[in-house]
């Protein structure tokens, strides 16, 4: 029983990390999960991790709905596109 709940906990929290996707070389796009009242910038640590000297933000999305937009999620995603420098 005790696995079963630790395997729970990991998926959750697997869920609510923000994931990233390369666009070219130095350009990176950074999805958000969705957070009660929004984003005021990219996630620092996966900024950080995929541009250890500096980052400055080309673009910020942000919508209702999830990922796809195909659930009923209450809170923003914020889609942000960072460039390396």
């Amino acid at each position: 029983m005790r696995s079963l709940s630790l395997l729970f906990l990991l998926l959750l929290a697997a869920c609510t990390e923000a994931t990233a996707s390369r666009v070219d070389e130095k350009t990176f796009r950074i999805e958000d999960p969705g957070i009660p009242g929004g984003s005021e910038g990219p996630n620092r640590r996966m900024a950080s991790r995929l541009c250890p000297k500096g980052y400055r933000v080309l673009d910020s999305e942000s919508h209702k709905g999830g990922p796809d937009r195909a659930i009923d999620d209450p809170n923003t995603m914020t889609v942000w596109t960072i460039r390396c420098i």
